[in-house]
C-alpha cells in the first residue's frame, strides 16, 4: 500500500443501500490505487460484497441481532481501532455509524451533514437531492480531485451460475422472454397490489410467451408462493431459494424486471436487465430510482406524495391511491415497450398491446 490507504466504508442500512454504495468502493480504489478497502455491512448484505474486487474484506456488524447495544458497539470500535484505518467513509446517516468510527479513532472521518452524528466527523458533506450513487461519491469528492462514476456491481461465481442454471434450464428457447417480478417490500405501502403482479404475469405469459421468475428474500417467500399458484405454468418462484448474488445472476439473464421501490430494483441495475420500478409513497427525487440509462419509473403525480421517506405500514389518508391508480395495463404497456427495444435470447418479436 505504498500509494494507498487503509479505508473503511460503513453502510449498515438495508440491502439496496449497500448495492448503491458499491460504486463508492470502486471510486475509492481508483482515487487511492493499491488501497486496502474494508466494507462494513449487516449480515444480510454480506453475500453481495464477498466477490467484489474492490473490497478487500467484508466486516459484519449484526446491529439488530447479537451485536445490538452499547457494549457491542464499544467492542466493535475497539476492534476497528486495532486495524489502524486512515479514512472512514460513512454514507449511512445513523448516530451509531458516526459514533463507531469516532470511537475507533479513525483520523479522517467523512459523512453527511444530515447524519444524526454529523458532529463526530472530521469532514461533513452536504446531503444533496441527487441519486444515491452520486451522493455517496460526494464523500470522496470532499477530498478533491476527479471522481469517475460507475454503476453498482454485484459479482457472482461459477457455483452461483450453476445454481441459477438449475432454475433456468435452457434459456435459449426461440422467442421466449425472461421476465422477473419482485412483488415484495419491507413497507406495505410500497407494494403494488399482489393481484396486479399476478395479472401482469398472466398477460405476459399469454400474450408474449414469457417465462416468469418471482424473486425476493425469505420474507417474500409466502407472498411469492401464493402468486406462483395464482399465475400457474411458466412461472418459477425463487423467493427465499437464491442468495442475493444468485438472484443477480438470474436477473442478468432476464430482459425485464418489474419491481417496487425496494432492493430488487438495485439488484437489477447491477446486471444487464432493464428495470421498471413502481413508486408509490416515495419519489425518485429521494435518490433511489434505478440508476443508469434505459430503465423506467412508473408513478402518479398526487398531492399527497411523498408521504414518508421510506414508506409505512398503512396509507396515512387511507386511500393507497399512489399504487391503486397504477393499472396493470399501464405497466404491461411499459414492459412491452422495453421488450421491443430489447432482443430475446434468439430473436426479437414485434409485440403489440392488446387493449
Amino acid at each position: 500500500m505504498a500509494n494507498g490507504k487503509k479505508i473503511l466504508i460503513v453502510q449498515t442500512a438495508f440491502i439496496g443501500d449497500v448495492i448503491l454504495a458499491t460504486p463508492l468502493a470502486e471510486a475509492a480504489q481508483q482515487k487511492f490505487p493499491g488501497s486496502h478497502i474494508d466494507f462494513m455491512a449487516i449480515p444480510a448484505a454480506a453475500n453481495l460484497l464477498e466477490k467484489n474486487p474492490f473490497v478487500h474484506r467484508v466486516l459484519i456488524f449484526d446491529k439488530r441481532g447479537n451485536q445490538r447495544g452499547l457494549t457491542a458497539l464499544w467492542k466493535m470500535a475497539a476492534r476497528l481501532q486495532q486495524e489502524h484505518y486512515d479514512l472512514a467513509l460513512v454514507p449511512h446517516r445513523s448516530l451509531r455509524s458516526a459514533l463507531l468510527v469516532w470511537l475507533a479513532k479513525i483520523p479522517q472521518r467523512i459523512g453527511f451533514d444530515r447524519s444524526a452524528g454529523a458532529w463526530l466527523f472530521t469532514k461533513r458533506v452536504l446531503y444533496r437531492q441527487k441519486h444515491e450513487v452520486e451522493r455517496n461519491l460526494d464523500l470522496l469528492r470532499a477530498l478533491n480531485g476527479t471522481i469517475s462514476i460507475s454503476s453498482p456491481k454485484i459479482i457472482w461465481d461459477e457455483k452461483d451460475t450453476q445454481i441459477v442454471d438449475s432454475f433456468c434450464g435452457d434459456n435459449t428457447i426461440k422467442g421466449r422472454w425472461f421476465c422477473a417480478l419482485a412483488p415484495g417490500s419491507v413497507w406495505a405501502t410500497k407494494r403494488w397490489p399482489a393481484e396486479r403482479f399476478a395479472e401482469l404475469a398472466r398477460r405476459l405469459i399469454a400474450e408474449t410467451g414469457a417465462q416468469i421468475y418471482l424473486i425476493g428474500g425469505q420474507s417474500d417467500a409466502e407472498l411469492c408462493a401464493r402468486l406462483a399458484r395464482e399465475i400457474g405454468e411458466a412461472c418459477i418462484n425463487t423467493a427465499g431459494k437464491l442468495t442475493l448474488r444468485q438472484s443477480a445472476a438470474l436477473l442478468d439473464r432476464c430482459q425485464i424486471l418489474v419491481s417496487n421501490d425496494s432492493a430488487p430494483t438495485h439488484l437489477g441495475v447491477a446486471t444487464r436487465c432493464k428495470v421498471i420500478t413502481i413508486f408509490g409513497p416515495t419519489v425518485p427525487a429521494f435518490g433511489f430510482a434505478p440508476f443508469g440509462d434505459g430503465h423506467v419509473v412508473i408513478e402518479k403525480n398526487l398531492p399527497c406524495r411523498p408521504c414518508s421517506s421510506h414508506g409505512s405500514k398503512q396509507c396515512p389518508i387511507g386511500t393507497h391511491a399512489c399504487m391503486l391508480e397504477i393499472s396493470v395495463q399501464e405497466v404491461f404497456a411499459r414492459v412491452l415497450a422495453l421488450l421491443n427495444a430489447s432482443s430475446s435470447p434468439v430473436q426479437n418479436k414485434n409485440l403489440e398491446v392488446r387493449r
